[in-house]
Parts: C-alpha cells; structure tokens; sequence
C-alpha cells in the first residue's frame, strides 16, 4: 500500500487532470447520471475535507484564529479587494442580465471548503485558512447582499438566503472537523490507538479522494453547461481572468503583510477559489427567466477546478520558500 501511496504522491498533477477528463467523459456520454452525481459531491467532498482536517493538529488551528494579521489579509483581499475586480468584470455582462448575475454571485463569495485542500497541496497554511473558515462564511452572508445590491440593484437581493451557507459550514466544515478532531484525541490515547490507523490510512488516501471530488463535480455539471456553451463561453476568459488577478493580488497582500510564505500562499489561494457549491441554491432560487445564472456558477467551478489544478504547481514557484509539506504526504 505504501508504494501505491507514493506512486501517486508523485504523479498527483497528471492524475488530477485524468479524473477532470474522465468526469467529463461520464457526465457526456450518461447526462442521465448527472444527478446521482451531484448528490455524490457533499459525501466525496466531506471525506476529503475530514482527511485533510486530520492532518491539521487542533493546536495550530487555535493560533490560527490569534493571527490578527492574517485574519485581517485575507478579509481585506476578499471582501474589499476582489469585489472590485468581480463588479469589473461584471461590466462585460450588463447586456445579458442572468450571466451578470451569476457570474456576481459566485465571483463575490470566497470558498470555505476545497481551497483549504489545495492550499494544502501547494504548502500553504492550512491551519490559518481553516481558523479564517467561520470569519469567511459570516462576511459573505452579510456582504453578499449589499455587493449585489451595489452592482446589479435591489432585484438582485431575492437570490440570497443565509441557508445554503449555514448548511454548507455544518456539512463541509463543522462535521468533518469533529469527527477529525475525535479521531486525534482518541489516537492520541495511546500509541497503539486503532485510531492512529485510521490517521494514516485517510492520509494516504488524499489523492484518490481529490479525483474522485474532481470527476464527480465534473461529471454532475458538464452535460449542462455543454447545452448552453455558445451562451457560456464568453464567461470563461472573465473567469480566467478574475483567477490571473487574483493571485498575485493575493501575493502582494501577503507581502504588504508581512507573511510568512505558507500564509501567503493560503492568502493567494483563498483570492483565487469561490464558493461556487454554496451559492449554486442561490443562483438555482432564481426565476426562469434567469435560468442561465445557475450554469454561470458552474461554469466557474469547471474554469477554477483547471485552474487550481494549475496553481497548485505555480504557486510554490511564485513564492519559493519553506512552505509546508503538501496535504497528500504528511
């Protein structure tokens, strides 16, 4: 089993792209099994989460939320910078009022779950991210109608509700991380804790779990998003571009900051990710004549899983340094 653990520790970039193209391949050529899919994305997505909360000893996740000054970054990039960036890119869309306001809701709201993963496979600061979590979900539940209201007017305040975030930090958050923090204290008992096995295998398990997380967010959305791809395209060099800002706003925050570099990695990634499973109820709430924002959200989550993809493998370049041991090797 180790050798299998380190082969694919390896190879984990190729891999992760090979679960983005077999998701694709399923979710066109069975359209039918998109939903069995999607309701495989919170189960598949909570596992990943709880291997990587195993990983983050509670006690770093408590200075974590002393660190008023990384605490202070990442809001200020996400909530006072970025937004910015959204409602500019946004002017690309006025004349199509369902992709501005897709495109809106998911661009405004920064990510609380799988970015704290990918961070963590790029040597950022895991533990920082994941003390930032609840800070993160209560900005944007309270800033998110006020941006809307900001840049796309009052009708826009009909697609928030504070459900979907609230249901979303309990599942993908607050449960997975119990359940990890039970699995150390209880492995922590005694050397020889059964525990202590279930540590290892779930470590083990991260990159098999990551393309599994991949290929079935892939494979639950494609068929949508390839009915309408003449109409979506065009958000796809806006998203590009709201990621190519992004990080390197992230970057010079950091520095502005005074970081270290595993904290301006986390700062870099959480710039770059959105919380595009969050607000897809949101943008699904909407009336029909706006049925085109939902698959405005999901087109940013394929754009932004490639380019995660990516960064995981740029960011450490961008910022060469001692940042942490990637997720998948701890």
């Amino acid at each position: 089993m180790q050798h299998a653990v380190e082969w694919w520790d390896r190879r984990q970039i190729p891999l992760y792209l090979a679960a983005i193209a077999v998701g694709a391949v399923v979710g066109l050529a069975a359209p039918g099994a998109a939903p069995a899919l999607e309701h495989a994305i919170n189960p598949v997505l909570g596992l990943l989460l709880f291997a990587t909360f195993l990983g983050v000893p509670l006690a770093s996740v408590g200075r974590g939320l002393r660190d008023v000054r990384f605490l202070t970054t990442v809001l200020t990039t996400n909530f006072l910078v970025m937004p910015v960036v959204s409602w500019v890119l946004s002017l690309f869309l006025a004349h199509d009022r369902g992709l501005m306001l897709g495109a809106l809701l998911v661009l405004l709201a920064p990510c609380i779950d799988y970015v704290i993963v990918f961070t963590g496979l790029a040597g950022g600061d895991r533990a920082r991210l994941l003390a930032a979590t609840p800070l993160l979900m209560a900005a944007q539940t309270l800033l998110l109608p006020v941006y809307l209201f900001l840049f796309a007017g009052r009708e826009a305040l009909g697609a928030v509700s504070v459900q979907p975030f609230l249901a979303a930090f309990l599942l993908l958050i607050a449960l997975p991380l119990g359940c990890a923090a039970l699995v150390q204290r209880w492995g922590a008992v005694t050397p020889a804790s059964p525990w202590r096995s279930v540590e290892s295998a779930m470590a083990g398990a991260m990159v098999p779990l990551m393309m599994a997380t991949l290929a079935v967010v892939i494979g639950s959305q494609i068929a949508a998003v390839g009915s309408e791809a003449l109409h979506l395209v065009r958000l796809v060099p806006l998203y590009a571009v709201f990621v190519a800002v992004a990080v390197p706003v992230g970057r010079l925050a950091g520095r502005l900051a005074g970081l270290d570099v595993p904290g301006t990695r986390a700062v870099m990634f959480s710039s770059a990710t959105r919380n595009s499973l969050v607000v897809l109820p949101l943008a699904l709430a909407l009336p029909p004549s706006l049925a085109i924002a939902p698959l405005a959200v999901v087109t940013q989550t394929l754009v932004e899983l490639l380019a995660m993809v990516t960064l995981v493998r740029l960011v450490p370049r961008l910022t060469p340094g001692p940042g942490r041991a990637p997720a998948s090797r701890r």
